[in-house]
């Protein structure tokens, strides 16, 4: 069983990307610039934009971080949205999500100018991705192409099961792997809440993809001998007998799974670190466009 490394697999892509922006310096171009905005103080999303600026940091983008309180209206979002879009030394940005239930989030990454949506979660970039067009592929789906295609995972041919259909993972998933692409080609199914015996795909799959939000949803029965697994699931399980009465879980029984595997992503270090190498990636990518 071999672990796909999300950890060493971003720091490697970090330390590439930190290079071609020392030759952009040497040359005298610009230097790439991702901003942020955070809407309220939701614990997770502060950690992670926090994570995100500490990255920029560590690559030598400049980096803006604009930090709004819960009462911001959505009308003062999208002011502060349209003066990002505006900004010419702004090469991309993210609006954090999730947002405050008074602010319509489909109405706000709409607003987001397509050419500085380094999220990919623009229509427009969904359907140049659909397309096969060149565009910023979403942050964790482009993540895991990445992780299959430097453990060199074999995909052409092969049963995928991709379990969970949301708009941030499940479904761009289910398209690039069919797509024909270095880690593509492969023959997709997805899953999801209403599936009859999800189990049935399962068993059947060469690749599969958890990406449904439930902790230790897929187990050892439900998986056959030298199967891929990507486990995109990151959950705050209770747990009393944690110094922070919490553990963190994916969506794959680990213990179970891990015993059949031939690849498996860690939770955490998995996926999540390559999530934060990517949308640097796609911004080093908009730079160079502009």
């Amino acid at each position: 069983m071999v672990l796909l490394d999300g950890k060493k697999t971003s720091s490697d892509l970090k330390d590439e990307i930190a290079i071609a922006v020392k030759q952009l310096k040497a040359d005298g171009k610009k230097t790439p610039h991702l901003a942020a905005i955070l809407v309220g103080t939701d614990g997770a999303s502060m950690t992670y934009v926090n994570s995100k600026v500490k990255a920029c940091e560590l690559v030598g983008f400049n980096s803006t971080l604009i930090d709004l309180p819960e009462s911001t209206s959505e009308e003062q979002l999208l002011h502060e949205i349209e003066l990002l879009n505006n900004d010419t030394d702004i090469d991309g940005f993210i609006v954090q999500l999730p947002l405050p239930k008074h602010i319509d989030e489909q109405k706000v990454l709409m607003a987001v100018n397509p050419d500085k949506d380094v999220d990919g979660f623009h229509p427009v970039n969904v359907g140049k991705m659909a397309l096969d067009l060149p565009t910023f592929l979403p942050a964790t789906p482009y993540g895991i192409l990445e992780l299959l295609e430097r453990y060199k995972v074999e995909t052409s041919g092969k049963n995928v099961v991709v379990i969970g259909r949301s708009h941030i993972v499940g479904r761009p998933m289910s398209i690039l792997l069919s797509q024909k692409r270095s880690a593509g080609n492969a023959t997709v199914t997805l899953v999801h809440s209403l599936t009859k015996d999800i189990k049935a795909f399962t068993l059947n799959a060469d690749i599969i993809v958890a990406a449904l939000g439930i902790p230790e949803f897929l187990t050892g029965d439900m998986v056959k001998d030298g199967v891929t697994i990507i486990d995109v699931g990151i959950t705050r399980v209770d747990d009393a007998t944690r110094p922070r009465g919490y553990r963190i879980a994916g969506d794959v029984h680990f213990e179970s799974v891990s015993k059949k595997a031939g690849y498996i992503t860690p939770v955490p270090g998995g996926v999540g670190p390559m999530t934060i190498a990517m949308l640097l990636k796609n911004t080093l990518l908009a730079c160079e466009r502009r």
